[in-house]
C-alpha cells in the first residue's frame, strides 16, 4: 500500500508522454502555451527537411484539461512552396493567441522573414481560427561599424591562427555587416516572447547570418514592432529572456561557437540596448535553451547539460535570479537519442510544462513533460 501511495505521489509531481507516435519526417522546434480554459496547445514544424525542403509546414496539437492524451496533429499554417520553421506562441493580455514562425524565402536561413498569426477563436478542436497575419519587417539601426570592432576583438581574444577557409568566412562576414539587406532579413524566432511588467512585448530573435541575436519589441500590443540594438557575440543565438525584480533583463542563449557554455547578455533599458555577451558556467553543446520565471519567483532553465551531443536534457532551478542554479533534475538521458529545442510554460495551477524535440533511432516526435516545483526541488 505504501509503495502504491509513493508511486502515485511521484506521478502527481512528474509525468511525460509523446505528443504523437514516432514519425519518419523531420519534426522539430516546438512552442507551448496554456490556453485560458486550461487546455495545452503545442506547435512544431514537420517536413522532409528544414530550410531546403519546401514541404515543411507548422502543425499543432492540443491536450484538453483533465485528459491524458494529445489530439491528432492538425495543420496550423502552410505557406505554399516555402518552408515554415521554428515556432513559438503566447497568449497576450487580451487573451489573443499569437503564433510566430519564419518563412524561408530562398531556402537559406539568411533569407527568412518572421511572420505572426493572431487568433481570438482557438479553443475548439483542430486549428485556431486565424484573424490576422503579419510580417515583422524590422529595420535595425546600422550596426555594421560597431559589429566589426567587436569582431576584431573577438578574433584577437581567440588568439588562434585562421585557416584560409576561415579567413574567407571572416571576409564574407565583414562584407555582410555592411549590407542593409542582410541586416534586415534573416531574423527568426525560437523562444517565446517575454511580456515585461510595463506591458512591453519582447520577441527574441536571432540570425545565422552573423550568429547574433536581437529583440523585436512592441509597446502597442503587437500592432507595431521595433528592433533593439543587437546582442553581438558571434556565437550567441536563440535567446530566452527573463526580467529581474529590479526591471533589468538577462538573455540566456545557445552557444554557436567554441566555448561550450551557455551565453548571456543583459539590458537595463527594457531590451532596447544590451551589454557585452559573456559565457556562463553552464554547459551547452550548441543547442537551444529556454527559461521561465515561476509564480514563486524562482527561475527555471531547461538545457542540454553537455558540451557535446544532445542525449541529456535537464531543468535547473535558481532562487537568486540566476546567480546560482542549486537544483537540477533530468528530463532525458538516453545514449543515441537527441532531445533538444525545449520550450516551457507554467499553468495557472502551478504545474510546469516542457515540450521538446524527441529524436531516437526509431523516429521523431515531440515529448511533453509535466512537473511541479517540488519535483525540481527533489521533494518526491
Amino acid at each position: 500500500m505504501c509503495c502504491v501511495f509513493l508511486a502515485t505521489a511521484f506521478q502527481t509531481q512528474y509525468s511525460a508522454e509523446l505528443v504523437f507516435p514516432l514519425d519518419a519526417n523531420h519534426n522539430h522546434a516546438p512552442g507551448i502555451v496554456e490556453l485560458p480554459n486550461g487546455d495545452l496547445l503545442t506547435s512544431w514544424y514537420r517536413g522532409s527537411g528544414e530550410r531546403k525542403a519546401d514541404d515543411v509546414v507548422v502543425l499543432g496539437s492540443r491536450k484538453k484539461k483533465g485528459e491524458s492524451k494529445w489530439s491528432e496533429p492538425f495543420l496550423m499554417v502552410d505557406t505554399p512552396d516555402f518552408p515554415d520553421c521554428n515556432t513559438c506562441m503566447m497568449i497576450d493580455s487580451s487573451n489573443r493567441l499569437w503564433l510566430f514562425w519564419p518563412v524561408i524565402i530562398a531556402n537559406t536561413w539568411e533569407s527568412c522573414l518572421t511572420n505572426a498569426l493572431v487568433s481570438e477563436d482557438y479553443t475548439s478542436d483542430g486549428a485556431p481560427v486565424w484573424k490576422r497575419r503579419d510580417v515583422l519587417f524590422l529595420k535595425p539601426k546600422d550596426f555594421g561599424p560597431s559589429a566589426k570592432i567587436k569582431l576584431e576583438q573577438f578574433l584577437a581574444k581567440a588568439n588562434v591562427p585562421l585557416t584560409d577557409k576561415q579567413k574567407e568566412v571572416v571576409a564574407l562576414l565583414k562584407s555582410r555587416l555592411d549590407d542593409k539587406l542582410y541586416q534586415r532579413l534573416g531574423w527568426q524566432p525560437r523562444c517565446k516572447p517575454t511580456v515585461l511588467k510595463n506591458g512591453r512585448i519582447l520577441l527574441p530573435l536571432y540570425t545565422d547570418t552573423y550568429s547574433i541575436s536581437l529583440m523585436a519589441y512592441s509597446d502597442d500590443s503587437g500592432v507595431t514592432w521595433k528592433a533593439s540594438e543587437p546582442l553581438i557575440g558571434f556565437g550567441n543565438i536563440q535567446p530566452a529572456v527573463l526580467e529581474r525584480a529590479d526591471g533589468s533583463l538577462i538573455a540566456y542563449m545557445r552557444e554557436n561557437g567554441v566555448t561550450g557554455k551557455i551565453q548571456a547578455c543583459e539590458s537595463v533599458d527594457r531590451g532596447e540596448t544590451w551589454g557585452d555577451v559573456y559565457s556562463t558556467s553552464l554547459p551547452n553543446p550548441g543547442s537551444g535553451v529556454d527559461a521561465l520565471r515561476l509564480s514563486s519567483g524562482k527561475w527555471a532553465l531547461v538545457y542540454n547539460d553537455t558540451e557535446e551531443g544532445r542525449s541529456s536534457l535537464v531543468v535547473s532551478l535558481s532562487d537568486d535570479e540566476g546567480k546560482s542554479w542549486k537544483w537540477t533534475r533530468s528530463l532525458e538521458n538516453q545514449p543515441g537519442g537527441s532531445f533538444h529545442y525545449p520550450a516551457m510554460t507554467q499553468g495557472k495551477d502551478g504545474r510546469i510544462h516542457a515540450v521538446y524535440s524527441y529524436f531516437v533511432p526509431e523516429g521523431k516526435s515531440m515529448k511533453h513533460s509535466e512537473f511541479t516545483e517540488a519535483w525540481l526541488l527533489g521533494s518526491n
